[in-house]
């Protein structure tokens, strides 16, 4: 008798999840809620602990804490093959004997369906990922970008109920990078699922994504909207994740009754330091905010290194301090040039110096318990 998914879910939770290796967490304490409609990005750096999440989620590894709850029944005894969820990860794990057309209709014959729907639903699959000329080749003769649109149409094909998906353009060019970004989100609204991505792109979160889960060494650092991740980090790890690449160590006062930053031979205004004591801070500044035409806030930057990058210049340069700035320019400038640029007050961030741990979200959205709406 062959095995059924489960049934459709409205809620997936991860209440308290954890792992360790040997001892080692490689994820701590993991609380989120999942709502059947939503794409949820796991988003930092290699050795984070996203894998090691989604693999839990999808039964491969069991947690060592926590549970992973359907509709608030408990999945861990469930096998892998029973939780109707879609893999696709990034070594590929195609069989080398089979067919592209054989390995993603793979799924679909463990199902026993009928070769009459096997067939059509595996052509369109592959027309989706753009292999269908190569339904014939086995997956030693294709390219690894190929291989990996392959492991995409094998999991699409079953159109399951949650789609795990870990890193799965990472071997593809730009230009086809950009194109299949656009049909993974086109075929989770299409085909209404729920979808846990994991990626170590900003720019691949941002635009995919409902909801970024921002992780470091294991721990949750913010749960958000990709608005709310990208222009209210909730620390400096994640400011400087999310492209706030200019970093200053700062000291702020409000001794004469305004806040005022001062340190490394440069004074600067902001708007968002309500919330931060005075005393050691850190400042970020993304290099789009480092603004030739602003008058406010102003540095001058000895430019070293220039790289024209279609439609604008990206220069690396230097305060009188020697503090490295980075930053991005549309008029002509080469090695050598001074410039002098301003950074608008409210694109100051200001970080305690301390920060390293969790921090609220601007509107607590990385309490396990709320939830912020899909947009």
């Amino acid at each position: 008798m062959r095995a059924t998914a489960l049934p459709q879910f409205e809620m997936l939770e991860l209440d308290g999840v954890g792992r360790e290796f040997a001892g080692v967490a490689a994820l701590s304490d993991l609380n989120l809620r999942i709502a059947k409609g939503e794409f949820v990005s796991l988003l930092g750096p290699s050795g984070c602990g996203k894998s090691t999440a989604l693999n839990c989620i999808s039964g491969l590894l069991p947690p060592t804490s926590g549970s992973v709850n359907l509709d608030g029944q408990a999945i861990h005894n469930v096998p892998p093959e029973r939780r109707g969820f879609g893999m696709v990860f990034q070594n590929y794990a195609l069989f080398p004997h089979l067919n592209v057309r054989e390995n993603v209709g793979f799924g679909l014959r463990m199902q026993r369906l009928p070769k009459s729907q096997v067939a059509p639903r595996v052509e369109k699959a592959l027309d989706r990922v753009q292999l269908l000329s190569l339904g014939n080749r086995r997956p030693g003769q294709l390219s690894g970008g190929q291989q990996q649109r392959v492991a995409i149409a094998r999991a699409l094909v079953l159109e399951p109920q949650l789609m795990l998906m870990d890193e799965p353009l990472s071997n593809l060019d730009a230009k086809l990078r950009r194109e299949m970004r656009t049909e993974i989100r086109r075929l989770h609204d299409d085909l209404g699922l729920t979808t846990i991505y994991v990626t170590h792109d900003q720019e691949e979160a941002l635009s995919l994504s409902d909801r970024i889960v921002v992780l470091r060494d294991g721990t949750t650092q913010q749960v958000g909207t990709p608005d709310q991740v990208f222009m209210h980090p909730a620390n400096a790890f994640v400011a400087g994740f999310m492209g706030y690449r200019n970093s200053f160590s700062m000291t702020l006062s409000r001794a004469s009754g305004l806040p005022i930053l001062s340190g490394e031979g440069l004074q600067l205004e902001s708007t968002g330091v309500d919330e931060v004591m005075d005393g050691p801070v850190e400042v970020r500044i993304r290099p789009d905010d480092v603004d030739p035409q602003l008058h406010v806030n102003q540095l001058q930057v000895l430019c070293d290194v220039v790289e024209y990058q279609g439609k604008h210049f990206e220069v690396l340069g230097r305060l009188p301090s020697g503090q490295e700035v980075l930053l991005r320019t549309s008029g002509p400038v080469k090695p050598g040039d001074t410039i002098t640029c301003g950074v608008s007050p409210d694109r100051v961030l200001v970080f305690p110096k301390d920060t390293e741990g969790v921090n609220d979200a601007p509107d607590g959205s990385n309490h396990p318990d709320v939830m912020v709406p899909t947009p």
